[in-house]
């Protein structure tokens, strides 16, 4: 194709005409997976119109999810996931964000199961096995191994009726869709289906164990993720580096202090060790009129600075430094009693990447 094709704006002929069809396309298969999305949030409500719901108004998709969630929350093993096919890209999309959110997992693949790698799977797992049809024959092994060894077998699967949902302790059954493919043969809309079920168990999981912003940290510490998961404790300058001084000390050594720690500016602290005050830049040069022997940092010093801890986040205290209508440049963090243990420059954050 030209780029004149490529590019035509004027709004006829044969490529526009292309154009509009492959729009129509895309549009089509949005609409499909969007339906399906609605279906598969319909099959879990609760207190909705679905026929077969409980007294208490849950689904049957709906109390299959409530038992996997406290399955999954109570396991002492891992979660094995499984599957192959499309539905196999899904599960290990599945497993990913099962393990980054705090589930410990891992995928096993049919074949490779068959051929050795059923001896990864150990007492106390369980396994999430995933079929449309439910009828996979590559999935029959890990589903004996399971039944064999009495663990726990969860299944994600659209035929609630398949050989692999009668199998299964719990069956998370996908209502039927329109697939977006034409022959309706090509996994999609069900794919997205599984896809969405896997997140909402992920989620529902990550909040049941009360997962964290620095749980996740933990697990992501590369990449932007990780560098705005850093803490204050990660970047802060400690012992030594700290300037410092007492609120007995002149004027002079207050200069010279903080020339040679280059903070732009000293703590003070009291006979306890604790932060009783701060010195900056600016202080001093309000100051320069004043005598360098006889002017103690207790006359010039701020009693009250903003001080900050070493397990917020690094984008919090960046967030304090920026917050004055004149914003500061460093900030003294202090332990559960007050005692500075270091100190961090908004230099040492946007080297960080914390910006």
């Amino acid at each position: 194709m030209t780029q004149s094709a490529l590019h035509d704006d004027t709004g006829t002929g044969p490529a526009h005409d292309r154009l509009l069809s492959d729009i129509a396309v895309a549009c089509r298969v949005l609409a499909s997976e969007s339906n399906g999305l609605a279906q598969l949030s319909a099959a879990l409500r609760v207190g909705g119109a679905d026929p077969a719901a409980d007294s208490g108004g849950l689904t049957p998709l709906a109390r299959s999810f409530g038992r996997a969630v406290e399955a999954f929350s109570t396991l002492p093993g891992r979660v094995v996931v499984t599957g192959i096919g499309k539905s196999g890209h899904v599960g290990r999309k599945i497993q990913a964000t099962l393990a980054s959110t705090g589930t410990p997992s891992f995928f096993v693949h049919p074949s490779e199961a068959s051929h050795g790698d059923l001896g990864m799977i150990q007492s106390g797992d369980a396994v999430l096995a995933l079929s449309n049809s439910g009828e996979t024959p590559e999935l029959a092994d890990i589903i004996a191994h399971a039944r064999r060894f009495g663990l726990m077998l969860a299944a994600m699967t659209g035929q609630a009726e398949s050989t692999l949902a009668r199998a299964a302790d719990i069956a998370l059954v996908v209502p039927d869709a329109a697939e977006a493919c034409p022959m309706g043969l090509a996994p999609t809309t069900s794919a997205t289906m599984q896809m969405a079920l896997g997140d909402a168990l992920a989620v529902a999981l990550l909040e049941r164990r009360n997962f964290t912003a620095s749980d996740f940290g933990v697990f992501h510490p590369g990449g932007r993720l990780g560098i705005r998961l850093r803490r204050v404790g990660d970047l802060m300058h400690c012992g030594t580096a700290m300037p410092l001084g007492t609120p007995d000390i002149s004027l002079r050594q207050v200069i010279l202090e903080m020339t040679r720690k280059a903070f732009g500016c000293i703590g003070v602290i009291g006979t306890d060790g604790t932060l009783c005050g701060l010195i900056t830049d600016g202080d001093l040069r309000r100051a320069l009129d004043r005598d360098l022997e006889t002017t103690r940092a207790a006359d010039i010093m701020n009693p009250t600075p903003l001080t900050t801890r070493a397990d917020i986040l690094a984008a919090e205290a960046l967030r304090i430094m920026n917050a004055r209508p004149r914003p500061i440049t460093s900030l003294f963090v202090l332990d559960d009693g007050g005692v500075p243990v270091g100190i961090v420059h908004v230099h040492d954050l946007l080297r960080a990447g914390v910006a």
